[in-house]
């Protein structure tokens, strides 16, 4: 075993020793993708912990800020952005409007329909926490180089493209 070996090596040779008959060769990569995955999350954690966000909340906020001037979407919007259902959508601008870090506007494109709009106390929580989430994120890069990384990132998005909701 080399000096760089990992966790998912000895799993993977165990398994080869084990099960020689089994080609485990997808734990190479997904092993690692699932370790990693656990990693990620916690730092994405703490960095809008360290802001005064929980996951959810920067989800919501973040797909607000990104979409540009005025920051608003619509609840439905939303939901597809954030991957939740319409009730939690609900239950969570509630609670964010409560927080004062967005709030309901009417749609001037449709008299039935609502917006959800970031406020300025929104804006600079969320601004606050993706630069803390990408000086985080950039540690667990360290490691690699710039061109490791493009290739991560382009083998990555060949795995997900299955995957995409449209």
């Amino acid at each position: 075993m080399s000096e760089r070996a990992d966790e998912v090596d000895e799993i993977v040779e165990a398994w080869l020793r084990e099960r020689p008959d089994l080609d485990v060769s997808p734990m190479q990569v997904l092993s690692r993708v699932s370790r990693l995955a656990r990693h990620v999350d916690n730092v994405r954690k703490e960095a809008f912990a360290t802001h005064g966000l929980e996951s959810w909340e920067f989800d919501v906020l973040a797909a607000l800020r990104r979409s540009g001037e005025p920051y608003a979407l619509s609840p439905g919007r939303l939901v597809a952005q954030t991957h939740v259902t319409s009730g939690t959508m609900t239950n969570r601008v509630d609670r964010l409007t409560a927080r004062g870090l967005v709030e309901r506007q009417p749609d001037p494109g449709d008299r039935r329909g609502v917006l959800v709009q970031l406020t300025g106390a929104g804006r600079e929580q969320v601004d606050g926490a993706i630069a803390e989430l990408m000086r985080s994120e950039a540690g667990l890069l360290e490691n690699l180089s710039a061109a490791e990384a493009e290739s991560l990132a382009t083998a990555l998005r060949t795995l997900m493209v299955p995957f995409r909701t449209p």
